[in-house]
């Protein structure tokens, strides 16, 4: 199992809106087959790695890091179908899949004809590994990760607004390893006018990804570098009904899509905004904003994942930017809590993530 969820771990930012699945074949106690889901729309993990096996699947046990599905989709047939047909005679699955379609279903299809089933093998590294699209498929809104680049002291930018960088190179290599394994970067418009930023994935080992900006006035200027086309992703404007129609119709010229979300106190309601990109099949967003976006999402309850990356560096000062805008509770036991707490180094920096 620990050899099928590597495998589905390569297929992180290409599957979505799909799950990232590996399968593996055993039999006589070797690998005999392998395999994993590449990207939305090609085979499963089940059949590729039971086509891997061919004849030697008969009698074989299939490790799966997902519960095969068992329903007729627009691209793909049902794993449960192909797994009967090899003539495995044991299954064994990591965690259920919380698709209302799928969960349980598959499962009891391969008891019914009688194969040995068992689940739940490294069950917390299958379901971490498909966190984004367990979220998706059971709310409708994407998971959300909150970045954030700051000094020792909480500051991510200094009193003239300079941010480049805080962080070394490391940190910011890994930050483009988060985005290639987003399915949207989401900023705010103080963002795109301080620092007019791509929003890209620096190597595209997975798709680019969609480039979400948050602005009430629609105050983007046409010219910014996030709303340049990019192949197989697009930039999307969020404003509210508000915004000024010629300015609208100008971003539009530019092949923008503006997306109208509900207004809450004049501003862009982000719980709404996450329905919208999640019916837009976007499962996953990489919030890079500013102390004032990074607020609201916080604010919101829109964020389920936070990741700081701390540069060894002291700003200090009342005037410098702090990483959360906003006002502060009064009480500590107001404060949000973080679990699942895990830090790690990146070069000079040091990275903290955790669950909220």
């Amino acid at each position: 199992m620990r050899r099928a969820l590597a495998l589905a771990a390569r297929g992180l930012g290409r599957t979505s809106p799909n799950p990232a699945v590996g399968a593996v074949v055993v039999r006589g106690g070797r690998i005999v087959g392998e395999g994993y889901h590449r990207r939305a729309g090609e085979p499963h993990a089940e059949l590729i790695a039971l086509r891997n096996a061919a004849a030697l699947a008969r009698g074989a046990t299939l490790y799966v890091t997902l519960e095969p599905c068992c329903h007729l989709d627009k691209r793909t047939p049902p794993c449960t179908e192909a797994i009967l047909s090899s003539g495995a005679k044991r299954v064994v699955i990591a965690t259920e899949d919380p698709n209302p379609k799928v969960s349980g279903r598959g499962i009891a299809r391969l008891r019914k004809h009688r194969i040995h089933t068992s689940v739940g093998i490294l069950r917390d590294r299958a379901e971490r590994l498909n966190e984004t699209y367990a979220r998706w498929v059971s709310t409708g809104r994407p998971f959300v990760t909150l970045k954030i680049a700051s000094t020792f002291d909480g500051k991510i930018a200094t009193s003239s607004g300079e941010s480049r960088w805080i962080t070394g190179a490391r940190a910011r290599d890994y930050t483009h390893r988060l985005r290639e394994r987003v399915d949207a970067v989401l900023v705010g418009l103080g963002t795109v006018l301080a620092d007019d930023p791509e929003l890209t994935a620096r190597g595209g080992r997975g798709r680019s990804p969609h480039r979400v900006i948050v602005d009430e006035r629609l105050a983007t200027p046409p010219t910014a570098r996030a709303l340049r086309p990019r192949l197989g992703s697009a930039a999307i404007v969020a404003t509210t009904g508000l915004a000024p129609s010629a300015r609208r119709r100008r971003l539009e010229r530019r092949g923008v899509r503006v997306l109208t979300a509900r207004s809450r106190d004049g501003m862009v309601d982000l719980r709404d905004l996450m329905r919208r990109l999640g019916a837009m099949d976007i499962t996953s967003v990489l919030i890079e904003g500013g102390a004032e976006i990074n607020a609201s999402a916080l604010r919101s309850g829109v964020v389920q994942k936070v990741v700081v990356m701390y540069a060894p560096k002291l700003l200090g000062g009342r005037d410098a930017i702090g990483a959360i805008g906003g006002r502060s509770p009064k009480r500590l036991d107001d404060a949000m809590n973080l679990r699942d707490v895990v830090v790690r180094r990146l070069g000079e920096d040091v990275m903290v993530e955790g669950y909220l």
